[in-house]
Formats: structure tokens, sequence, C-alpha cells
């Protein structure tokens, strides 16, 4: 069954993201195996990451990281003895960040006959858009440009900060960017909630041209294929952030125009 929307589906960006990320990046590989052999070879690489969770997005992302919730302060006893001095309860309390390993996979095109790295897609992960997983990324962006390797980044999260400079973004959901080896502007693709994902260039080594790659394609057959709407709740709001009361009121109604189907 397909998703009931029609671009990205927000559902998918909570604690299935990981098997979205894994499966999107399988289907790339199937996408485009096709259309670059037998001069280059499609590899899956998974990438181990720390990523700082705030513990508020730990049910979100990660519903299987084990809290120990401590007793409030304020219900701690204090054993009363002659003589005893009172201990204050402290007036605040401060949100801490769990540290957790992620996996990540990114898709690379190499060239058959030296094995060199042409292309790399990466699929942005929560990770990749707060600290210190920002800085990570930027540097791994950097090193592939120095590479002269070209770069297609796909970001279908709405949370985090994107690894761009926010004044040169304009509001969207989405965001897709294409950096090309040895060049100083990166080609950029916003996306919103309300759009079909876009079908992407793949560079590869010249004079060979850009090959398509359909992402709304490949988001529907994993869709279809592991079957999310087992386990996504339709009845509750999407991961965080909360969408605009426009976009929740057209979210409610795609659904129940899904669940009529």
């Amino acid at each position: 069954m397909p998703s009931p929307f029609p671009g990205m589906d927000p559902y998918l960006e909570g604690y299935m993201w990981a098997d979205v990320d894994h499966a999107l990046a399988s289907q790339f590989r199937k996408q485009l195996v096709p259309l670059v052999r037998p001069n280059y070879a499609v590899r899956i690489e998974v990438s181990i990451y720390n990523d700082r969770v705030p513990a508020h997005e730990l049910g979100i992302m990660y519903p299987d990281v084990e809290i120990i919730h401590p007793q409030p302060p304020a219900q701690r006893l204090v054993h009363e003895t002659a003589g005893a001095i009172a201990i204050a309860p402290a007036p605040l309390s401060i949100p801490l960040t769990i540290m957790t390993q992620v996996r990540q996979s990114s898709v690379q095109i190499r060239d058959v006959a030296s094995n060199r790295l042409i292309t790399s897609i990466e699929i942005i992960s929560p990770s990749n858009k707060r600290e210190p997983g920002i800085t990570a990324y930027l540097a791994k962006r950097d090193e592939l440009r120095l590479a002269e390797v070209h770069l297609l980044e796909i970001d279908l999260l709405r949370r985090g900060t994107r690894a761009w400079p926010q004044t040169s973004l304009p509001a969207t959901e989405y965001f897709a960017t294409l950096i090309r080896a040895r060049h100083i502007q990166a080609e950029a693709w916003p996306i919103g909630l309300r759009e079909h994902l876009p079908i992407l260039p793949v560079p590869l080594r010249q004079p060979d041209p850009d090959v398509p790659l359909d992402v709304q394609a490949a988001l529907g057959a994993i869709y279809d294929e592991a079957d999310y709407s087992l386990t996504l709740d339709y009845d509750q709001p999407p991961p965080e952030p909360p969408l605009l009361e426009a976009d929740a009121t057209w979210a409610a109604e795609r659904i129940q125009m899904w669940r009529e189907q």
C-alpha cells in the first residue's frame, strides 16, 4: 500500500529512520547499477558515528535506548537527626544529551578500472544536523571536494540544522544539493512537504553524461517493500518538529483519503 503523502512521508522521520536510511541506499543502488555498468560499480558504505542525542528525542529516534529516571530532588528523603543541617534541593534540572552509536549508509559510484571514487551520495541523518556530527560531516565534505569527488546530498529530515549557511537557504522542509567536482557553487533543490521528491542528476566522470536518480520512486518502493503502514501510527502527529497548522490540516486530510481508498 502506498504512503498517504505524495512526497516525503514525515512519519518516517522518527524511529523508522534507520531502516529508511539503509533501504533507500539499497534502492538507489538498484536504480543506478543498470545505468552505469559496465564502466562503474555501485557500492554501499556503512559508517558508524557517535551521536549526542537530546534526551527528549530518545523516544523519537532511538526508542530502544534504556533511560533511568532518577527520583526527583523534591521527593528525596533527608534523614533528620539532632543537629543535622538541612540540604537544599536543587531548584533546576538541566537536560543532558545521551551518547550513542548510529550507522549511516552512503552510496558510492566507483570507476571499475581504477576503483577510484567518482560520486558519493549521502543520505543525511539526524547526526549530520547537530554537533558533533555537523563538524564531522563538514570535514567529510571537504575531503571529498579535495579528492575531486562529486557529492550528492539528500536531506529528508525536517529536524536539525543543515550544514549550509542558513541565510542562503529558503524555508523548506526538505533539501537536496549537488556539489560537482571542481565547481565553486552547489546546485540545490528545495523540496516542500506537499511536493513529489525530484529526479536528481548523478554525475560521472567526463565525458559521460549524468544519470537520473528518481528519489520518489525509491521511497515508494521501500514503503511498499517494508509495508511501513503496518508500523506507523497515523492517529498521532508526526515526529518533531511539529507541522505548521495549515500543513497539519493538509496531512490529516491526506491520511483520511488514504484510509478511505
